[in-house]
């Protein structure tokens, strides 16, 4: 019987590893071709990778939680060519044991390059692995490996890249190396006040609360975590934040909403929901203050002419933002649709590389369980994201008199290197603007 040999698939062209995650078949079991077989996680997507053909998993040669490269074989099945993948139990294959691949030692996650010896203190335990950067296919011809974006980070930060211990393949300098160096040598000061001793708990060790009679569960994080920790780190690690915050009156939208929610499912076969007010409104705001449209390359100011919409959404095991590429063109029914679609296939683990990329503003929705608002970290290489808060029912001065009013509360945080106070407060106040003069038709 024929065997064929399942591939780490490369997600995108930056993409030179993935994290399996769950194997969603056993050893002995049957598959159908383009069933799903295992999830992955790359430091731009999660995904269901489905069975290249029908037949049974003869062999699992990649655990869950290990790094390996693309086009690497993580599994084995017994080809039974275009077969179904219902099984019944007189036909069931045998179980096979599964091989143990060799992996680097716990407590940390495995990573594809095996480690070096750093020169100074190792990085902090907790930080993303080597192996989840992406790196860049083509080799850097001078004598220090690396990538642009390790370049100009390191140009940022005043770092020497020759004195960076690179642990990528080849030892190629990843960008967590470039950051563990940068905050190794940033703490380094600081560390003989690290060695004072600390004064012994009140509690005494075994009571309640004390130091020994603590119950403590250590878990690794997950692969999408270490992801965001990572690119929440760089952001602060690079942009100047800083949040303003401005109330809105969203009434108006509020009476839209109840009065055509019904007839906007009916008829259109799509949720309505308020997302699709607030991406309009800030896509007019970008389009009047383009500033907020742009990303900072060292001393330069790169301008974006097209808006590609990021929509931060919310999934059990982490966050993710897809992408609505050219919403400036679409209309309301048009990114009504969009951003159901991304967020739906998000949760199902099912974009592409392509929908999570490019994204030139960013909208996130902390008041989606009932926050007054929040002060979010900008998406690098953006500039700046716009953050909803909970609509709720206020008391408000109308015309010298007291009214009811729903108010949301909207933040942006932007990077002030290019973007300044009064600039970011006009910007707001475009978008307040729109929303309290609500003019548009949801069905045109």
């Amino acid at each position: 019987m024929p065997t064929a040999d399942v591939l780490m698939p490369q997600m995108g062209e930056s993409i030179t590893e993935g994290t399996i995650t769950r194997w969603l078949k056993k050893v002995g079991e049957r598959v159908g071709k383009d069933e799903p077989l295992f999830e992955i996680s790359t430091d731009k997507v999660d995904a269901e990778i489905p069975s290249p053909v029908a037949g049974t998993v003869a062999k699992i040669l990649a655990e869950e939680g290990q790094t390996v490269g693309v086009h690497v074989v993580v599994a084995q099945i017994e080809s039974l060519g275009d077969a179904p993948a219902t099984e019944s139990p007189a036909a069931a294959a045998p179980k096979l044991p599964v091989p143990k691949p060799a992996l680097a030692p716990k407590p940390s996650p495995p990573v594809a390059a095996p480690p070096q010896a750093p020169r100074a203190a190792p990085p902090p335990p907790a930080g993303p692995a080597a192996a989840s950067v992406p790196e860049e296919t083509g080799e850097d011809a001078s004598k220090v490996r690396s990538s642009p974006l390790v370049r100009r980070l390191a140009a940022e930060h005043g770092v020497d890249l020759s004195e960076v211990e690179g642990t990528g393949p080849g030892g190629r300098i990843t960008k967590e190396d470039l950051l563990a160096y940068v905050e190794r040598h940033k703490a380094a000061p600081a560390a003989p006040q690290s060695r004072r001793k600390v004064p012994a708990p009140s509690v005494p060790p075994g009571a309640p609360g004390g130091e020994r009679g603590t119950r403590i569960e250590i878990v690794p994080m997950s692969p999408m975590r270490k992801k965001i920790a990572e690119r929440m780190v760089l952001s602060r690690h690079t942009a100047a934040h800083v949040t303003s915050v401005f109330a809105v009156d969203l009434s108006k939208i509020v009476g839209i909403y109840k009065r055509e929610k019904d007839r906007f499912e009916q008829q259109e076969n799509v949720k309505l929901s308020y997302t699709p007010f607030f991406v309009r409104a800030v896509i007019d705001g970008l389009k009047r203050f383009p500033i907020l449209n742009s990303s900072v390359s060292g001393e330069d100011v790169i301008y974006k002419k097209d808006i590609h919409m990021g929509i931060a959404v919310a999934l059990d095991w982490g966050l993710i933002v897809p992408v609505v590429a050219h919403a400036d063109e679409k209309s309301f029914l048009g990114l009504s649709r969009a951003i159901f679609d991304l967020a739906e296939r998000a949760r199902q683990k099912r974009l592409a590389v392509a929908e999570v990329e490019g994204g030139t503003f960013t909208i996130t929705n902390p008041g989606a369980y009932g926050g007054l608002f929040a002060t979010p970290i900008i998406n690098p290489p953006q500039v700046g994201i716009v953050g909803v808060g909970g609509v709720h029912k206020q008391a408000v001065v109308v015309d010298d008199a007291i009214a009811i009013r729903s108010i949301v509360h909207l933040s942006l945080s932007y990077d002030h290197r290019v973007i300044d106070g009064a600039v970011a407060d006009q910007f707001l106040a475009s978008v307040k603007d729109y929303l309290e003069q609500w003019e548009e038709d949801l069905f045109a």
